[in-house]
């Protein structure tokens, strides 16, 4: 519990267990400075260090050298200070190769004349050239073996050649791994640029199925609430002897129910496109529209296509009807795509609570692709918003199957009617 002292003010009080400890937070905050600071001294110490190995190698050599003592320690110090300027994460690309091809200019000039390429000049060569192939710069990068070869066959002394062999083997090394690294790095960015465009397509298209559903849903429930609010005005106006309760209370579903119908219109409305002028107002199809749709795919396909219906046919409520109809016409519209020929059959199932929808292919099963398109996903939400199921997969003895359960009563009209 807070902990507050004589006069304090409340809004200042904390936690015991949350209190501020300044010298924490102030290790904190150097460890994040120097963690954001970790690359920018790299790039400092490796060119210090390999400056330092390069001048003492000069001086150690010293005695063997038969002139240029000054040449030597300049070039040895040309080949190691612009490293950072290669390493730098802001440097810019012209600095960057301005630095490279100075370095290697360097390492060049203290080999041929002198004779003398130390190591550290050697290591920040291997580092420009991995460097420039990582960056993408290949053909910058591979010119800095170009110089080493030509100096391994003009035919100079044994110890010049060998050497020039050797840099010229590890800088073509060097720049086949910052190639292969930056290949690696593009393609794994290609990746993911191609998975977010597929993505960002799939959520399209299942949004575009969600407001086409939308749309139907506002064209059945639009219906259902006018109904209610023409009965109710009827029912005020044409009973006699209605109370005046009566009258008021009808009078306010019939109020309400427009209220309702306006809101829904408000919110909804957008989704019908009216402000396209190609959109063709049509009823919405129901079961009674199957045959035509049978008959439809049957002509597109080519193939035979059923129609089989069992138990009492009734009417059903419009969302229903519209669901089932709907889920009809994208299976047709899969199996045409993903078993082109095959034979098709439709059947409706009339049951006391709920209606079966089951269309079945005997092709050779959809490709496993095909389970995350968002066909799929637009009849299992159609399914989900009149309470219902759906399924589907392999069917048994080939082929693909996909089995619907919507109820045949509304939420809480069993037991409204009860």
């Amino acid at each position: 519990m807070p902990v507050r002292g004589p006069g304090q003010n409340p809004a200042t009080v904390r936690d015991p267990g949350t209190v501020r400890n300044p010298g924490r937070d102030r290790l904190v905050a150097l460890g994040r400075a120097g963690l954001a600071a970790a690359p920018r001294r790299v790039a400092l110490a490796v060119p210090v260090a390999l400056a330092v190995l390069a001048l003492s190698e000069v001086l150690l050599r010293s005695r063997d050298l038969a002139g240029g003592f000054a040449a030597l320690l300049l070039l040895a110090l040309a080949t190691t200070v612009p490293l950072p300027f290669v390493l730098g994460t802001g440097t810019g690309r012209l600095a960057r190769n301005g630095a490279a091809v100075a370095i290697g200019a360097a390492c060049v000039l203290s080999l041929v004349p002198f004779g003398m390429l130390t190591v550290g000049g050697v290591v920040a060569q291997l580092v420009c050239v991995y460097v420039l192939g990582r960056s993408g710069a290949t053909a910058l990068g591979g010119l800095f073996v170009l110089p080493y070869v030509v100096i391994a066959l003009a035919g100079h002394e044994d110890p010049t050649r060998i050497v020039a062999v050797l840099v010229a083997t590890l800088a073509s090394a060097a720049a086949a791994t910052g190639i292969a690294h930056h290949v690696r790095s593009t393609a794994l960015a290609h990746s993911v640029t191609e998975q977010a465009f597929a993505d960002t397509l799939l959520e399209h298209a299942a949004r575009g199925e969600r407001a086409r559903i939308a749309r139907e849903l506002h064209d059945v429930v639009a219906h259902h609430i006018s109904m209610i609010a023409v009965q109710a005005e009827t029912a005020r106006l044409t009973t006699p002897g209605l109370p005046t309760e009566g009258a008021t209370r009808l009078l306010a579903i019939g109020d309400t129910a427009r209220t309702a119908l306006t809101e829904m219109r408000r919110l909804l409305g957008v989704l019908r496109e009216d402000a396209h002028t190609g959109v063709q107002r049509r009823p919405q199809p129901g079961l009674r529209q199957l045959i035509e749709l049978v008959d439809e795919s049957r002509d597109a396909a080519g193939s035979r296509t059923r129609l089989i219906i069992s138990g009492p046919v009734t009417t059903l409520d419009p969302g229903i009807e519209v669901t089932a109809y709907r889920i009809v016409q994208e299976a047709l519209t899969n199996a045409r795509r993903h078993a082109p020929g095959a034979a098709v059959d439709v059947e409706l199932r009339y049951g006391d609570a709920d209606l079966a929808v089951r269309v079945r292919d005997n092709g050779p099963g959809h490709p496993a692709t095909h389970n995350s398109g968002h066909g799929l996903l637009g009849m299992r939400e159609r399914a989900a918003t009149v309470g219902g199921t759906l399924h589907t997969g392999s069917a048994p003895g080939g082929g693909f199957l996909v089995e619907a359960r919507l109820p045949v009563n509304p939420d809480g009209e069993e037991e409204t009617s009860a």
